[in-house]
């Protein structure tokens, strides 16, 4: 059994409301925009009207740059890949991102939007930000700021250990089943223990500095002066439970590095929303979805795509829930297939060519849901996981972007991160994007396409992990009624 957030919070107060607009004066007085890698394409769903890209060009940042928007997002996809391609990766968006920014005439700073239940390349990921901002500024990173929270969909942090909820209340973090990952595993529920066991204890829990809900909520010139003395990249775990949290946090935050201290933050999808001071974007409604398909290939197109990658349990459930209540035709990506043929490349043929006309066909009558087998089958270690999940992933793109070449769908849902990251890059061949808004209160993201074979196709980023039960059918039915 979780805890109740009323036992959470019993004696704790409530914080002075600090409205989006108030954060958002601030932010626009920074003169800078935020730089935000996101290691999946699932950090965007707490935002709207923002450039998301998948192209990480010095070119298409510089697009996304004179979009004239507070941040913009590009998507490394790193939880995807290994250690070292991560890091790389990290390294190529920050030197292109500085050089771009060079070019425009505008300042940046780093974002690294990462899951709200812990799994991901952390510390790798900051440490190497924190490289590529010494050798493009000159000056070191102070601090790094680590906030997971994600209230919509069910991630707090209290007396600095995190939680997650689900119908019994809220488990710590460490207990739940995304601490059991394969490759990004781990044990702490505790921000601090988290740390030392991501950093090989490198960084000891007694060394990261906190910032308590009482003081975040209370001490506003004491959360400031906590920030301002951070120094050599100290990590500091912040206690957030809703929004306006977040924004008290924001405020903090911009005058600690109004008075000169350099932050880098690693955090969950709301953070970027809070400091940039944006309002939560009302779920989207029927006709915007009819007007991003207007003109386009899609516009009269009976059927839409659903692409269902991930593994956890929500997202199974919803699976469930989507087809018994809508019908939609259903066709099986079997991985034990896939992984089990003498000539790999002759099998994938196959199997693609087998799916994809199959899924072809039934769009010209309704909705077809494309999925993986629902059993998880695992790698040696993370690293052969991994490379499993990369396997399975070029199955699932080559599917899209066959069944792309045939028709075009009224719609692609992509559910799950890695999932929805390989789709929209090699499957429907989006380089850049702007985020139009949340299909669900807070959660599930709704792209834009602006270039490629997509372009007039709405696309919908759904996290593995958000959402209850009758999520997906939710979004399905309103993807096909607009």
């Amino acid at each position: 059994m979780g805890t109740s957030l009323q036992a959470l919070l019993a004696g704790l107060p409530d914080g002075p409301v600090v409205p989006a607009e108030a954060v958002a004066r601030l932010a626009a007085t920074r003169d800078r925009i935020l730089v935000v890698l996101d290691d999946d394409p699932t950090g965007t769903q707490s935002v709207a009207d923002l450039p998301v890209l998948l192209d990480r060009s010095r070119g298409s940042l510089e697009w996304a740059l004179r979009q004239g928007r507070p941040a913009v997002y590009v998507l490394t996809n790193s939880r995807s890949l290994g250690p070292e391609e991560a890091a790389e990766r990290n390294r190529e968006v920050a030197r292109n991102a500085f050089a771009a920014a060079a070019t425009v005439g505008v300042r940046v700073d780093f974002v690294s939007r990462s899951d709200s239940t812990l799994r991901g390349h952390f510390p790798l990921e900051t440490d190497v930000l924190g490289e590529e901002i010494r050798t493009g500024t000159g000056a070191p990173v102070d601090g790094v700021v680590l906030v997971p929270a994600f209230g919509d969909a069910g991630r707090i942090t209290v007396g600095s250990i995190h939680y997650a909820a689900s119908e019994d209340g809220y488990t710590p973090a460490g207990r739940t089943e995304f601490a059991r990952d394969a490759t990004f595993g781990y044990r702490s529920s505790d921000l601090r223990d988290w740390v030392e066991e991501k950093t090989a204890g490198r960084i000891r829990a007694t060394d990261v500095a906190r910032i308590d809900l009482r003081a975040l909520r209370t001490d506003p010139e004491g959360t400031v002066a906590l920030l301002r003395s951070l120094s050599d990249a100290r990590p500091v775990v912040v206690d957030i439970v809703e929004e306006n949290d977040l924004r008290l946090l924001a405020v903090a935050l911009h005058e600690a590095e109004r008075t000169g201290a350099r932050l880098l933050y690693r955090v969950g999808p709301p953070f970027v929303r809070a400091v940039i001071g944006q309002e939560a974007h009302p779920p989207l409604e029927v006709a915007e979805l009819t007007a991003i398909r207007r003109g386009g290939p899609a516009q009269d197109a009976p059927g839409g795509l659903v692409v269902v990658g991930s593994h956890v349990a929500v997202t199974t459930t919803q699976l469930r829930h989507l087809v018994e209540r809508t019908s939609p035709v259903e066709l099986e990506i079997d991985v034990a297939v896939l992984l089990g043929g003498a000539d790999p490349a002759a099998t994938l043929a196959a199997l693609v060519g087998e799916v994809a006309a199959a899924a072809a066909a039934a769009l010209a009558s309704g909705n077809v849901v494309v999925r993986t087998s629902r059993v998880l089958v695992s790698g040696s270690d993370g690293a052969d996981s991994l490379a499993v999940s990369r396997r399975v992933s070029t199955a699932v793109v080559e599917v899209v972007r066959e069944v792309l070449r045939q028709t075009a769908p009224r719609f692609v849902v992509a559910k799950g991160g890695i999932t929805s990251s390989d789709v929209a890059a090699r499957g429907l061949g989006i380089e850049r994007a702007m985020v139009r808004g949340p299909l669900l209160p807070g959660i599930v993201s709704l792209w834009e396409p602006v270039d490629g074979p997509a372009r007039g196709i709405p696309y919908v980023v759904f996290a593995g992990n958000v959402g209850g039960p009758t999520a997906l059918a939710d979004v399905v039915e309103k993807l096909s009624s607009g």
